[in-house]
């Protein structure tokens, strides 16, 4: 090969090689880049991850209603319902955090209920019903046993979906569920 044959080539690899390097790092200002393949993936699993944090989330609060509704009923109870109320109000902000469903500042402050004399706050979306609650103090604690135990299966049955960091946030909640039910039915036996 002579030494202009061999210019022309190296001439046009480098040639070659600018526009392999323009088109993969200049936008060119054609416009928005189409997201590609694990683009799309990061997207759906974030997706999924702030539906299952919100599952998560409604879970936790429903049990919060839960104690409330028990200790507005029967504040006898109060000794013995506040630790463990106080633990699934920091389990929901837990599950919230980084995602949906923080809880409010007077959720998480573990005052049982509040107090009648404070003003009822003005929002557009109906009030949630009103959660039953068994007349006899024994009944309603094995029905809170039985919701913990509920929202314990519920939170062992989302590790599959959840991201690792998540799940173990997930199967920590979910034992401490488990005990929750135990000291409200076995544990009280002792």
């Amino acid at each position: 090969m002579t030494t202009t044959g061999r210019r022309a080539l190296l001439a046009a690899g480098a040639a070659a090689g600018a526009a392999a390097l323009v088109g993969c790092t200049s936008s060119g200002g054609e416009g928005p880049r189409r997201p590609g393949a694990a683009e799309r993936e990061a997207e759906r699993v974030a997706r999924a991850e702030a539906a299952l944090r919100a599952r998560s989330v409604a879970v936790a609060r429903g049990l919060l209603e839960r104690y409330d509704a028990v200790l507005a009923a029967h504040p006898v109870l109060a000794p013995r319902l506040t630790p463990l109320r106080s633990s699934v109000a920091a389990h929901m902000g837990a599950l919230g955090e980084g995602g949906t469903g923080a809880v409010e500042p007077a959720a998480a402050s573990g005052s049982p209920v509040p107090s009648a004399s404070a003003p009822a706050r003005s929002t557009t979306a109906p009030s949630p019903a009103p959660v039953p609650v068994a007349a006899d103090p024994a009944t309603a604690l094995g029905e809170l046993a039985a919701a913990e135990r509920t929202a314990s299966d519920g939170h062992t049955d989302a590790l599959l979906a959840a991201p690792p960091e998540y799940a173990r946030l997930l199967a920590s909640v979910a034992a401490s569920g488990a005990v929750h039910a135990y000291l409200l039915t076995e544990g009280a036996r002792a």
